[in-house]
């Protein structure tokens, strides 16, 4: 094992007020332990886009709608303040477990995701979370949404997204393709 600079603590982030709440207490994880924070934003591409491992590339506008949202994510979180957390961000498409559990691959490493909100039975649920505990490599931190998230999709009866100033990078990701940017049943 590394130093603590070297040491990693990867977060998915999508949108979501619970990818908030996770991206934050990764923040706060790698604040007393000096690891590097790395936030990884998942987007699936579009049913059009080429196949895995053809020389054809995502569509541009899709790739910097992640991108712009992920900054924005980050910026509102630990906007010109915080200068104790190295903070590096990704935006990769694909599968949202499957991905973060290939990147968070050391030993070492952190993988911190979101607890998705709760049924009515009390369970919490989010296959993305359910995939990275049970195929990570390393240890996965599995953050429960708060307080004011529960009241909101209790309130609204559904799950929110986070709404970008002016023009919204989240609406386009949603826009983009069949289940948009947020986390999907296909990591189980």
């Amino acid at each position: 094992m590394g130093g603590p600079a070297q040491r990693r603590i990867v977060v998915g982030v999508s949108g979501s007020l619970n990818s908030v709440v996770a991206l934050q207490r990764a923040g706060v994880e790698a604040r007393l332990s000096g690891r590097r924070l790395l936030a990884v934003l998942v987007w699936r591409p579009k049913d059009t886009d080429p196949p895995r491992g053809s020389a054809a590339s995502a569509p541009k506008g899709t790739r910097r709608a992640a991108m712009r949202l992920l900054a924005d994510t980050l910026n509102d979180v630990f906007g010109a303040t915080d200068h104790d957390v190295q903070v590096e961000g990704l935006a990769m498409s694909g599968t949202a477990g499957r991905t973060l559990v290939q990147i968070a691959r050391r030993d070492d490493d952190l993988l911190v995701v979101g607890g998705g909100h709760r049924r009515r039975l009390r369970r919490w649920r989010s296959p993305v979370a359910r995939y990275c505990l049970t195929h990570a490599s390393c240890p996965v931190l599995v953050v429960p949404p708060s307080p004011l998230q529960l009241d909101l999709e209790a309130m609204t009866g559904r799950k929110l997204l986070l709404r970008g100033r002016g023009d919204d990078p989240a609406g386009e990701l949603r826009r983009a393709g069949p289940r948009g940017p947020e986390y999907t049943d296909g990591d189980r």
